[in-house]
């Protein structure tokens, strides 16, 4: 009998498109909502983190740069709280099952979503407001931080044989479903609403949208199977442990979280200068009207999603390193020129158009490898764990503290250029870890 002999038979193909449309509606919840909260971010700092906050068209204004830097602490703060997540929910997808997490965090993300739609802001409770919609954000980073494990894992165990880039680049376009829908979501209220409606009440609907989104996921992730060759629930001695002790196992987990971390941290950066903190950035540093903003912000995400499948595939074929290095040294390279040449007067729009569409596009395609050549790197007693805290620490210190590193430092040098240095030193610093892929690895069963 040979080792190919062991593997568990390839799932079938229904059952597999099932978990990928599962996985990837919770995906997409959660990143809507992300999406929402940096589109929102001039407003929300002027409703819940400005003590002269108003409703008016300037309440944003007064709010000032301190009040934006306070928004983004609390972004970071939930950030800071995905490890934990992973780590939690990760355990219950690893000991019972890949559907159990997966329900429970679409749940939490799903309430606390919703919850925020309806928050009373300070000009109603007071210093409460700020409060409350820390502790809501700190649920959101519990639920994400269990999300990409659990997505991930199930995702990549039911791919099709030379399918695993693929599948998992659908968590990864899913992120960019959400981005964009949040933004053309902010995109079209901003046009239909007055500014004055907007600062009001007219920010509350794309949080209470979440609600049949995250019915829907839901629905799906209750029906879900469990991949084939799935190992019986029960205690387990340690994170990825291969003795009684655990020692040995738990070393090599950890070393393969930490190298994890170093491979994605420029996707992490990149992804969340250029997706995320575009549009505060754009109206507090370069005096871009809410509007405008909200514009490049869809326009850097359609160019985000639309090379993130391809990378996928193309990964399967090539391999994850060529691919991702490709994105990184992209980044590393071109961020800062491209920046220079979209602030510059004389561009011409189209110009900018393809400046944002580029920028997008290199961040797909660290971000549509990366999900499969993170799960390759865990056996499946572990995986949910270990990916997901990956992950989820390489976004508390390179994108949650995005926001805010950016803000305050742009505020106090006047540097419009912080992000695109931002991303690009991530990305360069990501390369020697990348460089330690393997080239066969998309070829190999999963562990």
């Amino acid at each position: 009998m040979t080792t190919t002999d062991l593997l568990p038979a390839p799932p079938p193909r229904a059952a597999a498109r099932r978990a990928l449309l599962a996985g990837s509606a919770g995906n997409l919840v959660e990143w809507y909502e992300f999406g929402v909260y940096g589109c929102f971010a001039t407003v929300i700092a002027a409703n819940f983190f400005t003590p002269t906050a108003g409703t008016g068209a300037g309440a944003g204004v007064r709010g000032g740069a301190e009040a934006l830097v306070a928004t983004y602490a609390s972004f970071a703060l939930a950030f800071f709280f995905r490890p934990v997540g992973a780590l939690l929910f990760g355990r219950i997808g690893d000991r019972f099952g890949r559907r159990p997490a997966l329900v429970l965090v679409v749940g939490l993300m799903t309430l606390a979503t919703t919850l925020i739609g309806l928050l009373p802001t300070r000009a109603d409770i007071g210093a409460a407001a700020p409060w409350l919609l820390t502790l809501l954000r700190v649920l959101q980073g519990l639920s994400a931080g269990g999300e990409f494990g659990g997505a991930v894992s199930l995702m990549t165990e039911h791919a099709p044989p030379g399918r695993r880039g693929l599948y998992g680049a659908w968590q990864s376009f899913t992120v960019a479903l959400g981005l964009l829908t949040g933004a053309a979501t902010a995109a079209a209220l901003a046009t239909v609403l007055p500014v004055e409606a907007l600062h009001s009440w007219g920010w509350r609907i794309p949080f209470l949208l979440a609600l049949p989104l995250g019915a829907v996921a839901l629905w799906l992730r209750t029906a879900l199977e469990e991949p084939s060759g799935a190992p019986p629930a029960g205690p387990r001695t340690a994170i990825g442990s291969t003795d009684p002790t655990g020692t040995t196992g738990v070393r090599e987990q950890v070393r393969a979280v930490v190298l994890g971390v170093g491979r994605i941290m420029g996707w992490s950066a990149a992804g969340y200068a250029f997706l995320v903190v575009l549009p505060s950035h754009l109206q507090s540093a370069l005096g871009a009207s809410f509007r405008d903003a909200l514009l490049a912000t869809t326009l850097v995400n359609l160019g985000f999603a639309a090379s993130i499948l391809p990378a996928g595939l193309l990964s399967d074929r090539v391999g994850r390193r060529p691919v991702m290095l490709c994105g990184a040294l992209g980044v590393a390279v071109l961020a800062v020129p491209l920046l220079h040449l979209f602030q510059s007067p004389g561009t011409a729009t189209h110009v900018r158009i393809a400046v944002v569409l580029t920028a997008g596009a290199m961040v797909g395609l660290l971000a549509g490898p990366g999900p499969a050549m993170l799960a390759e790197m865990f056996p499946r007693r572990v995986r949910c764990t270990g990916l997901g805290l990956s992950y989820a620490l390489a976004n508390a210190v390179f994108s949650g503290c995005a926001g805010l590193f950016i803000t305050a430092l742009a505020a106090r040098t006047g540097n419009t250029a912080v992000p695109a240095h931002y991303a690009a030193a991530a990305c360069a610093l990501s390369v020697p870890a990348l460089l330690t892929l393997r080239g066969n690895d998309h070829r190999e069963p999963l562990r």
